[in-house]
């Protein structure tokens, strides 16, 4: 049995403790744009996290896990979350929006409870589509999906399903929109390569490519300069014709050895 659930770069155990519940009952999520486009420019968008304040009957005061910004939302515009995983009162529809968001990946899920009646749940998993399950319950209250498979609570069913697909489309990766996290200053990125078009290597004074001045104003790479500089010292120093001959007379040797015995193998060298 599986007591690990996988997230993007760490794994976090889940519990069964009811007592960790209340810690958890101040997460939401939108699930829709608030307000809407049409009126004005959304607050708060679909899929975002939100850290609840106060609940004030139709109008909740929320503070954004991204932005830090504290505002007002209708409560028919967000869900509770527990656990990162179990959406209170999500229709079918709606899962299948929040699961199709870009920052979900094959395998995010969640467990939604139905609005309708309480003590009812269904597994929405993302895959090639989001794929929906749903969970029944026996009589002594253990949870289940595929009658086979029975489960005291739906943390044991959901960590059994990390670890093994057991008849799902896949194995469970990541909770829903578990992948959204606060904006970071962005590191300054590498300058743009800036490429030197229709260069004519024609009209190269000789003099800027023997030069290994870096600091002149010279149209050839220090880089290139430095690599024909060493190049052309070298060469100077050599005869070509001779080192021609050297070549072949080192290419034509052959070298072996005959053991005092008439036996064994022959060693070559340059072969």
């Amino acid at each position: 049995m599986g007591n690990i659930i996988r997230g993007e770069s760490t794994r976090d155990k889940v519990t069964t403790d009811s007592s960790l519940k209340g810690l958890e009952d101040d997460m939401v999520v939108v699930l829709q744009d608030y307000p809407a486009p049409e009126i004005s420019e959304p607050i708060y968008r679909m899929g975002e996290k939100l850290r609840l304040i106060a609940q004030e009957a139709y109008w909740w005061r929320v503070r954004s896990v991204q932005t830090q910004s504290e505002n007002y939302i209708p409560n028919s515009h967000v869900a509770k979350v527990y656990h990162g995983w179990l959406f209170e009162g999500v229709e079918r529809t709606k899962a299948e929006e929040l699961l199709s968001l870009p920052v979900n990946r094959v395998g995010s899920f969640l467990v939604r409870e139905s609005a309708r009646e309480r003590g009812l749940y269904s597994l929405s998993v993302k895959h090639r589509n989001v794929k929906h399950y749903r969970i029944s319950r026996l009589d002594n209250s253990w949870y289940y999906i595929s009658p086979r498979l029975t489960f005291q609570c739906l943390e044991d069913m959901i960590n059994h399903y990390c670890d093994f697909a057991d008849g799902l489309c896949c194995a469970l990766t990541s909770p829903c929109l578990s992948g959204t996290t606060p904006p970071s200053d962005a590191a300054p990125g590498a300058p743009p390569v800036v490429m030197r078009r229709n260069f004519d290597w024609k009209k190269i004074d000789r003099r800027q490519l023997v030069s290994t001045d870096s600091c002149s104003d010279n149209t050839v790479s220090y880089g290139v300069r430095n690599s024909i500089a060493t190049y052309l010292s070298l060469s100077e120093n050599q005869n070509p014709a001779k080192m021609r001959a050297e070549s072949r007379k080192k290419k034509s040797k052959s070298v072996y050895t005959i053991p005092e015995n008439g036996l064994g193998n022959i060693d070559y060298d340059d072969f």
